[in-house]
Formats: C-alpha cells, structure tokens, sequence
C-alpha cells in the first residue's frame, strides 16, 4: 500500500452554528490547513492509498476527541504523538459575506513541538511515498524544528518521493516578514510540487503577476507550480512549461479550506497519474464544492477520476 503523509497542526475550530453573523450558538469541529488537505486527498485517493497526519496532541479529552475524529475520518494516526503538559490549539472563524477571518489560541499547542524527535520524524518520512507540508507547518515550529523537517524533505525529494508544500503564508505566526520569506523560500529546494496563492505571495514577495510567482518559485527550486488565485485563472507551470489556465467562478459561501482542499484533489490526482492540467481542474472541482458549504471539511458530492 502506498502512504501520503501530511505534517502539520491539527486544531479545534469553532464556527457559527445557528443562523445569522451575530448568532451566540457556535459548532466544535476539527480542521487546520495541512489536515484539512489530507481530508480531501483521503476523499480523492483510492483505497490502495494510506492517508497519514504527522502532529502531536495533547494529553486532554480535546486531544482524545482528535484522536478519534482522525480514526473516523480513515485518516492514519500511526506517526501522531502525544505531550502530557500541552495542549490542541483553538482557533474560531467569524464569516461576513462568505470571507471569513481568525482568532487563535494556540501558545501551547503541543504541535510546536512536532518536530523535537528526529527518530520519529526519519520512520514517518521512510514510510512515506508523498510527503506533504505547508508555511504554517514551519512557522509555527522553532528554527530548529524547520531545519529538521526540510532537510528531510530535501532527502525524500532527492530519494525520488513526491514532495508538495504550500507557503501558506500567515505573517503573525512569524517572528518576521524576513523570516518567513526565507523559510519558505528554503522549503521549495525540498519541494517537487509548489501551490502558492497569488494574492499572499503577490503582498508578500513582490509578485507581479501569476507567471512571475511561478518563475520565483521554480529559481528556488520547485519542479511543478500551481499558483491558485482565489478561484480565477490559475498559472501552472509543468513539464518545462508555464500557461494560465481559466475555471469557472463560484460565488462562496464560506472560502474556509479551498486552498487547502484545492492541494487535496490535485495532488490525488498526480499521485493517481493524472496529469498537471487535469489534476488543476480536479482540485478546482473540489475546491468548488467546498466553497458552497459551510466549514473546511465538508462532504463532497462526488469525487473526480
């Protein structure tokens, strides 16, 4: 059986669960960015694929609660880890006309600490035939942690493993712009697959338009660029080749997890053999379907391929 495995912070979400922006009832649900990707890569992949979660929880019932929402959700818990003085963290999602914005509570989240067992983290990367990360993965994690985690993603790369990391870039989670910049720009030397968003990297690194994203992500290092533009004409540069590809625009009702779940569909997709321009248009059908519900893992409809 072949094994994906995405690292990062699982957390608790809070989200509005009655009717109307000022409602005072809210949901408990689980969701993070690089969780999220490996909920929808599980919903796209075939059964010969295992779909793994490389973090560390808790020792409290919310940890417990995780544990087997994963279990449930045929997410794999082999490589999650547990700390008996920390914590998950929280975050919660206030919506105003389908965009949505954060509060967080995540100090003493026990993820900060994924990456202190350098054993733990060669057996998860030795089992893993994909291996996927993102910027919040990295920032959240001391210099130490980053280093380790991407000199080993550099080695899977090198080893011939599908590599795929988003920068994600949340700049408060980071000492400094400068750091983040430099951090993620390290990671793509391990990344085969770059999916960056265009309006994050366009603030954050200059970008002028998608072509320009893609060429900086490809001098830094990366093989195959998505550059995903809020649900509009996406850049993709593969094989040798950069082109702007249209899709149809949906109106949202909640954009929680479409860039997450976008990764999902397509990089299923590749790992399934499809091809750069087909694997886009999966993930952007998936994508497009998550943006109609509310929350980041939402039941599909139906799955591509």
């Amino acid at each position: 059986m072949s094994r994906f495995l995405s690292i990062g912070e699982a957390m608790v979400e809070l989200s509005r669960a009655g009717a109307g922006e000022d409602s005072d009832l809210w949901r408990l649900g689980y969701a993070g960015d690089t969780l999220n990707t490996a909920w929808y890569a599980r919903a796209c992949l075939p059964d010969s694929w295992q779909v793994d979660y490389l973090t560390r929880l808790g020792a409290d019932p919310f940890s417990a609660r995780m544990m087997d929402f994963l279990q449930q959700a045929r997410i794999g818990t082999a490589f999650v880890t547990h700390d008996p003085q920390r914590s998950v963290g929280l975050y919660a999602i206030e919506l105003h006309e389908g965009e949505r914005s954060f509060a967080y509570w995540r100090d003493r989240s026990a993820a900060r600490l994924l990456a202190e067992d350098g054993a733990h983290l060669d057996a998860a990367f030795a089992a893993a035939d994909a291996i996927y990360l993102s910027g919040i993965t990295l920032a959240i994690l001391p210099e130490a942690g980053r280093a380790a985690l991407l000199s080993r993603l550099a080695a899977a790369r090198a080893a011939g493993k599908l590599t795929a990391f988003d920068p994600n870039l949340r700049p408060k989670l980071w000492e400094s712009p400068e750091a983040m910049r430099h951090w993620l720009t390290e990671a793509a030397q391990g990344a085969q697959i770059l999916l960056p968003s265009f309006e994050d990297d366009a603030t954050w690194f200059g970008d002028a338009s998608l072509a320009a994203c893609a060429t900086r992500w490809l001098k830094a290092g990366a093989a195959e660029v998505v550059v995903k533009n809020g649900g509009g004409t996406m850049g993709l540069h593969a094989a040798g080749q950069y082109r702007e590809c249209p899709v149809e625009m949906h109106r949202p009702v909640d954009t929680t997890g479409a860039g997450d779940s976008f990764n999902g569909g397509y990089l299923a997709a590749r790992l399934a053999g499809r091809g750069p321009d087909a694997a886009l248009r999966d993930g952007h059908a998936i994508a497009s379907q998550v943006i109609g519900q509310f929350g980041a893992l939402v039941a599909l409809r139906q799955t591509p391929g």
